[in-house]
């Protein structure tokens, strides 16, 4: 096993760690696949006459031609081999076929199986056509109102109640209710489950204070039923009632969104992807809807509200890409619902979805007279799985991390990461400085606790003393007086015995 084609392209082995010499291939498998040399032809093989070869299997053969130069390499081990030249390798493609490239039918075969589902949350004042333009995305009649499937629901906000379960005042607060209508329509075989939330009395009241609760209260009960579904032993994750999108409908004023409206957008933003739609676009000119949506964006960019935003993926090419910029770009869309068809004035025999004006007519899926196609395509046709995603990857892994921190469940880290000496020293550091931190404020605590008890005592000492000074001065001041009095006593007896004994003559002479 001497000989070795040359120019030939075979990978380098090692054993143990040390790369070893390129191991020639036999005549068995060097007939059945040939040699490419550095231009590309095919050169055959030379063949090589070995007595163990011919005796031995393929595998064997190699087995004793590497064991062979292992025992060379044993007898030299202070020796230095020569650096062995690079070996080009070729990237070959699989000659048969393998399987995986079926893997997205499988995946069509599942989803035709199971279906898509669509939760969309309407959200906007009334009479800005939200059931109209539902009804005209879908092609589908989905009016709440005649709907017997409903799921109303009506908040209950105690504190604006009296004792008798009247509200307190109803001018004063606002009456949002919520709700739900499903529907499953199929188009060319594929079943789409349609669920629309809808909001009705949101900004209809006089005082609109907090007027977005029961909304954001339908969003978090829908991810903590989806929580609590995830938590049980017998898991079903296909039902997924959580909030896709949200389709906010502006009113067509051509001036600046209401406080209510930027109060909603930046609560609701961090719940579920914003959709900001201006209802009824068709009272506005072109250049009052240029105007509005500038100040719209402007608005939102000055609370940081952002909006859905569609991916793009390294992959896209670059219409896909020009796709995504134009449909974020027009965002809001100025749009016109419409559940009626009239006549096309350019082709009398064909038919549009649109309104009817004594002055025209105003088609719906003309993109040049309306968004409606790019929220369409936004929403259903380019971006509905993406909706999907960033529901459950992003808005509900925030919503259900803050629920489990709230509920003081911490995930231990160090379980799931490789061991760094450089960020475990750091880790114990601030382990070791926060142990710190700790004792010395036990310590200031505890010196603070002798000093304010040291601080009574002294008080109280103090209130004593004050208490027998004030108490002796009292009794010294009795004394003094019983002393004045008896003084005074003294004096006055005196004065009277003075009074009444008679005065003795004096006496003359040297014995007086």
């Amino acid at each position: 096993m001497t000989s070795q084609a040359s120019n030939a392209s075979i990978k380098k082995e090692e054993v143990n760690g040390v790369p070893f010499p390129p191991i020639p291939k036999t005549s068995s498998t060097m007939e059945s696949d040939g040699i490419e040399n550095q231009t590309g032809d095919i050169i055959e093989p030379p063949q090589i006459k070995s007595e163990q070869e011919d005796e031995l299997p393929t595998t064997q053969a190699l087995d004793l031609d590497i064991s062979n130069q292992l025992g060379s390499m044993k007898l030299n081990e202070g020796q230095i081999l020569p650096d062995q030249p690079d070996i080009k390798i070729i990237n070959r493609q699989i000659n048969g076929y393998v399987g995986f490239a079926n893997l997205p039918k499988q995946w069509h075969r599942k989803s035709i199986k199971n279906g898509f589902t669509l939760n969309l949350l309407c959200v906007g004042k009334g009479g800005l056509g939200k059931t109209t333009l539902i009804n005209s995305l879908f092609n589908e009649n989905l009016d709440i109102k005649d709907n017997n499937n409903i799921i109303p629901e009506r908040p209950l906000d105690l504190a604006n109640e009296d004792e008798n379960g009247n509200e307190a005042d109803e001018g004063l607060h606002s009456n949002v209710r919520i709700e739900t209508i499903t529907r499953t329509i199929e188009e060319n075989g594929v079943r789409l489950k349609l669920t629309v939330v809808d909001a009705p009395g949101f900004g209809d009241a006089i005082d609109n204070t907090n007027a977005w609760e029961p909304i954001i209260k339908e969003i978090n009960s829908r991810y903590d039923q989806y929580l609590d579904s995830e938590n049980k032993i017998n898991r079903n994750l296909n039902d997924d009632n959580r909030i896709h999108a949200c389709l906010y409908f502006i009113e067509p004023t051509a001036h600046w969104l209401k406080p209510i409206d930027l109060e909603f957008c930046s609560v609701i933003h961090e719940k579920c992807n914003l959709i900001p739609v201006i209802a009824k676009s068709d009272i506005l000119t072109d250049d009052e809807i240029i105007t509005f949506k500038e100040r719209i964006n402007k608005q939102f960019a000055e609370k940081n509200i952002q909006t859905f935003k569609p991916p793009i993926y390294k992959l896209d090419d670059k219409e896909t890409i020009d796709v995504a910029n134009k449909l974020y770009e027009s965002l809001p869309y100025a749009v016109v619902g419409s559940n009626d068809f009239v006549t096309d004035p350019t082709n009398p025999e064909k038919t549009v979805r649109g309104r009817e004006y004594p002055w025209g007519i105003i088609e719906v899926e003309n993109e040049s007279q309306s968004d409606f196609m790019l929220l369409r395509d936004l929403l259903i046709k380019q971006y509905l799985e993406e909706l999907h995603e960033r529901t459950n990857n992003v808005l509900y892994e925030n919503y259900r991390s803050e629920k489990l921190i709230n509920l003081g469940i911490k995930q231990d880290n160090s379980v799931f990461k490789e061991f760094d000496p450089n960020m475990r020293q750091e880790e114990e550091k601030k382990l070791h400085e926060a142990k710190l931190a700790k004792l010395e404020a036990e310590m200031k605590n505890v010196f603070q606790l002798k000093v304010s008890e040291k601080e009574k005592k002294l008080q109280k000492s103090e209130t004593e003393l004050f208490a027998r000074h004030k108490e002796m001065k009292d009794k010294l001041t009795k004394q003094l007086k019983a002393l004045e009095e008896k003084k005074h006593q003294l004096e006055m007896s005196i004065q009277s015995q003075a009074q009444s004994s008679p005065a003795q003559p004096k006496k003359k002479g040297f014995l007086r």
